[in-house]
């Protein structure tokens, strides 16, 4: 008896610990995601689908509908987003980043940037941009790089890197390291000189944003970690705000659609396979 008055005992204090823990707690989702601090002025909180600060160090992932305009935001200066986006209904299809740079005849992200996959859709469309500091160069942080500079990779340990945290996202949707194309960069920029060398540009400073609009139904990963040309010593990142509502996909009364041909033809290949999935 004194042993199960013990273990009862036990199972209490670890349940207060974890609701104490809960409730302290910022580096977690907001639900209802109308009762996160940060909702867009210009957005009804009661319209947000999804609210969350993600840590330093740390990483995020869900699926969002088409049409899902997600948000995120460098409330610090110091936040830096590796984002990859899959096909949610074909998770085989996913960004590529060449073509991302190719399509668009632009190697740097902006608004009105389209990220498409190898399959020549548009998987999301850049539909705001504050901070004007992005990579499509270098992908994320490995882990024998991050062994490297800080001595350590593990996701648990004082300096993960941006792979092995997409690889954990990753796994949530019943994907492996395969599937994991190079991810983007948002809000540490990068840029190409004259001699073919990449240099970083840091952060435009605090409470830039970027807007994604999911063109198709998505998977999205996000690791926020340093960016591999950050050429501080220290392990340095801020948090990163992520929010999203639902809004519509690109249609033909956008400009963005008819920027280009090659733009065009991507869009419309979009469409024309959404609506054969009922999407």
């Amino acid at each position: 008896m004194d042993g199960r008055k013990l273990a009862l005992g036990d199972v209490g204090r670890a349940r207060e610990d974890a609701r104490a823990r809960a409730a302290s707690s910022e580096w977690m989702p907001y639900l209802p995601p109308a009762s996160a601090p940060f909702a867009p002025d210009e957005v009804d909180p009661a319209a947000l689908r999804w609210a969350e600060t993600v840590a330093p160090g740390g990483y995020t992932h869900l699926r969002v509908a088409r049409g899902t305009r997600i948000r995120l935001i460098d409330p610090t200066g110091d936040a830096s987003a590796s984002v990859v986006v899959l096909n949610a209904v074909e998770p085989w299809e996913r960004i590529n980043v060449a073509d991302t740079q190719k399509i668009p005849w632009q190697a740097y992200l902006g608004a009105g940037h389209p990220l498409l996959s190898g399959d020549g859709r548009v998987l999301a469309t850049i539909v705001a941009d504050t901070s004007g500091r992005h990579d499509a160069f270098c992908g994320t942080t490995s882990d024998a790089w991050n062994e490297r500079k800080y001595g350590d990779a593990l996701p648990e340990g004082p300096s993960p890197s941006g792979h092995g945290l997409l690889r954990l996202a990753a796994a949530k949707h019943g994907l492996t390291s395969r599937d994991l194309p190079p991810a983007i960069s948002f809000f540490q920029g990068v840029r190409a000189e004259a001699d073919g060398s990449l240099a970083w540009q840091g952060s435009a400073g605090p409470g830039a944003h970027v807007d994604l609009r999911a063109e198709l139904p998505l998977i999205v990963l996000v690791a926020n970690v340093p960016h591999a040309l950050d050429p501080r010593d220290d392990y340095v990142v801020g948090p990163l705000r992520v929010v999203a509502w639902t809004e519509r996909p690109t249609g033909e009364d956008d400009d963005v659609f008819h920027a280009s041909p090659e733009r065009e033809r991507a869009y419309r290949n979009t469409v024309a396979y959404a609506e054969l999935a009922g999407l």
